[in-house]
C-alpha cells in the first residue's frame, strides 16, 4: 500500500464522509481528493513529478494535509518544515532536501521572501491566505480553483516517505521510509479498536465500513504540530487511514481550553499529544472548567495517544477522572515505534514502563540481549517498520542501522532496563546522558522525580562542567501558578526518590521551562539558562 492509493480508494467509497475539519471549515473525502488532485495538477504544470520534494511551511490547518496528499499523488515527497526555523536553518533544510516547491502560509511570507533568493531549484511558490509578499508566489486558493484535477497514476509501495528530525542532536536529517511498510505500521491503529489489522486496501475499506456500522468512525485531533511525527502520524494519518476525520486547530501557543472546545464541537474520539507538556495543561483546563460549573463534555474521547516525552502516572490518573478513556503511551522516535503502555481506570502502571512492541529488543554493548530482571542497561533496538536510513548521510545511517544475527535493527539512541516480567523501563536518550564521576544519569528519570514535587510545573535536567566530577547534575524548574518552593526544598524532596549521584546539585527556578512546539525538551536552552543563572 501507499498513501495516495489508499486515500483515493477511501474517497471513492466513502466520499461523503468528513476527511478534514479546521475551525469550522470541513472537507468531505470527495472534496479532499478533488482539491489534492487540482494541486497535484499545479505541481505537474510547474515541472514537479516522481521524487520531487514539496516543502510544507505551515501551522496546523486543512491546507497542510491537502499539500501533502497532492505530493503523494504525483509520487513526490512532502518535506515538513519547522515553523520556528529562521533564515539559516530554512536555507539549510530547503537545500539539503533539494526542495522544488514551497507551500507556505502568510504568517511565514516574510521568511520565505528573505530566503527564496538563496535557494536552488525552486520551481513553485504557493501562498495560503493572501499573496503579494513573496515575488513570484501564487495564491493557493485561486490557483487550485483554476486548475483541472490531475488524473490518477500508478503508485509503488517502495516510494519514499520522508520526515525531517527536529535537529535536537545536530542538524535536521531526513528519515526515509518505504511507504508500504510505513502505512502498514500505521494501520495498527485498527488494533486499538479490537480489530484485526488489515493488510490490503480492500481489507482496509471493509474495516472502515465495519467501524461506520458500529458508529466508531475515527475523529482525530492533534494537540501538537503536524510538522512533527507525533502530530502528523497519530493525529492525522492514523484517522485518515481509517477513513475518518483529521481535526486541526490554530493553537500556537498551546491553549488547552481551545483544545477541549474543539473536542466538544467535533466529537473527537482520538487525541494526539506529547506527554506531560500537553497533558498537564489539559488536566488543569478540565479542573478549571469543572470548578466554574461548566465542565467540558469529553465523553466522545476514547483514546489519547502520546509519544515523544514523559507522560507521568499522576497526570494520566487525573485525566481518567474526567473520562473513561484508554491512554496509550508510545515509546517512539522519528526512526520508529518501540513499545507501548496502556492505562485505563482499571489498570494504571508506573511511569516510564512499557511493553515492547513486535521486533523490539534491548542489547548491551556486545550486541547481546539484556536479560530480564538484570540491572544491566542497554540500547533499545527495533526491527519492524523501520526506515531505510537518513537522506544524504551514509555515516549516520551506518551508525543507527545495524545487522545482528542476520536481522536489521534500528538503534534510535534510547537506553532502557528490562524488568523481570519482560517490560522495559525507559531511561532516556543516550545523547543527553550525564556522566558524573563515571556514573550515568539519564535526565528524564530525574525530571520525573522533580515534577512529583507539589509545587513544580515542569523540569529539565542537564549536565554542567565540574572540575572534580567532570559533569555535575543541575536543572531548571518552573512552579505551578500560585505555588511557592525554593530550589533547596525541591532538591531535598528528591533525596527520598533518587540515588545521591543522580540528585541535582543545583537548581534554577524559571518563570517557564522552554520546550519545542511539539513539547519535546529543549536541552540546549536549559543548559545555557542554567549556566548563565548559576554564574550570576
Amino acid at each position: 500500500m501507499d498513501f495516495a492509493s489508499l486515500w483515493e480508494a477511501i474517497a471513492d467509497r466513502f466520499g461523503e464522509g468528513i476527511a478534514l475539519s479546521h475551525e469550522g471549515i470541513r472537507r468531505t473525502w470527495r472534496e479532499y481528493d478533488d482539491r489534492a488532485a487540482r494541486l497535484a495538477s499545479v505541481y505537474g504544470s510547474a515541472g514537479l513529478g516522481e521524487g520531487s520534494r514539496v516543502a510544507i511551511f505551515m501551522q496546523n490547518r486543512n491546507e497542510y494535509l491537502e499539500a501533502q496528499y497532492a505530493a503523494f499523488k504525483i509520487r513526490g515527497i512532502p518535506i515538513n518544515v519547522n515553523y520556528r526555523y529562521l533564515d539559516e536553518e530554512l536555507v539549510y533544510l530547503f537545500n539539503d532536501a533539494k526542495v522544488s516547491a514551497v507551500v507556505f502560509e502568510s504568517d511565514f511570507a516574510d521568511r520565505v521572501a528573505k530566503v527564496a533568493p538563496r535557494l536552488s531549484g525552486i520551481k513553485l511558490l504557493l501562498q495560503v491566505d493572501g499573496g503579494g509578499e513573496v515575488p513570484g508566489a501564487l495564491d493557493f486558493e485561486q490557483t487550485i480553483a483554476g486548475a483541472k484535477p490531475a488524473g490518477r497514476i500508478g503508485h509503488d509501495d517502495q516510494d519514499i516517505y520522508m520526515l525531517y528530525t527536529g535537529g535536537t542532536t545536530g542538524m535536521p536529517k531526513g528519515v526515509m521510509y518505504r511507504q508500504g511498510s510505513f502505512v502498514a505500521g500505521l494501520l495498527r491503529s485498527f488494533e486499538f479498536r479490537g480489530m484485526t489489522k488489515p493488510t490490503t486496501i480492500p481489507e482496509v475499506l471493509d474495516s472502515i465500513a465495519q467501524l461506520r456500522e458500529m458508529g466508531e468512525t475515527a475523529v482525530g485531533l492533534t494537540a501538537c504540530p503536524l510538522m512533527h511525527g507525533t502530530g502528523m502520524w497519530v493525529g492525522a494519518m492514523m484517522p485518515l487511514n481509517m477513513g475518518g476525520t483529521a481535526v486541526t486547530v490554530r493553537n500556537r501557543p498551546f491553549d488547552a481550553h481551545k483544545l477541549w472546545q474543539a473536542v466538544e464541537s467535533e466529537r473527537v474520539t482520538d487525541l494526539a499529544i506529547v506527554g506531560d507538556p500537553f497533558a498537564r495543561p489539559m488536566l488543569l483546563a478540565l479542573e478549571e472548567a469543572q470548578a466554574k460549573g461548566k465542565p467540558y463534555d469529553i465523553s466522545s474521547v476514547k483514546r489519547i495517544l502520546s509519544s515523544g516525552a514523559m507522560w507521568s502516572k499522576e497526570i494520566k490518573d487525573g485525566l481518567l477522572r474526567f473520562g473513561d478513556m484508554t491512554l496509550i503511551d508510545a515509546m517512539g522516535a522519528t526512526e520508529g515505534g518501540m513499545a507501548f503502555q496502556m492505562t485505563t481506570r482499571d489498570y494504571s502502571p508506573p511511569t516510564g514502563t512499557f511493553l515492547p512492541g513486535p521486533g523490539t529488543k534491548v542489547f548491551n554493548d556486545n550486541d547481546e540481549e539484556v536479560k530480564p530482571g538484570s540491572t544491566e542497561i542497554g540500547k533499545i533496538a527495533i526491527s519492524e517498520s523501520i526506515p531505510e536510513g537518513y537522506y544524504g548521510d551514509e555515516k549516520k545511517t551506518a551508525a543507527t542501522f545495524r545487522d545482528i544475527g542476520g536481522v536489521r535493527y534500528c538503534f534510535p539512541g534510547d537506553f532502557a532496563r528490562v524488568e523481570a516480567d519482560g517490560s522495559v523501563t525507559l531511561l532516556g536518550r543516550g545523547s543527553f546522558c550525564i556522566n558524573t564521576a563515571g556514573e550515568k544519569v539519564f535526565p528524564e528519570e530525574v525530571e520525573e522525580v522533580l515534577k512529583r514535587h507539589p509545587a513544580v510545573e515542569d523540569a529539565l535536567v542537564v549536565g554542567v562542567p565540574d572540575e572534580r566530577l567532570g559533569e555535575r547534575v543541575a536543572g531548571v524548574v518552573s512552579l505551578k501558578p500560585g505555588a511557592h518552593a525554593t530550589a533547596e526544598e525541591i532538591i531535598e524532596f528528591g533525596k527520598a526518590h533518587l540515588a545521591h549521584y543522580k540528585l541535582p546539585k543545583q537548581l534554577v527556578i524559571s518563570p517557564v521551562v522552554q520546550r519545542a512546539p511539539n513539547g519535546k525538551a529543549d536541552y540546549r536552552w536549559a543548559k545555557t539558562y542554567v549556566q548563565e543563572n548559576l554564574a550570576a
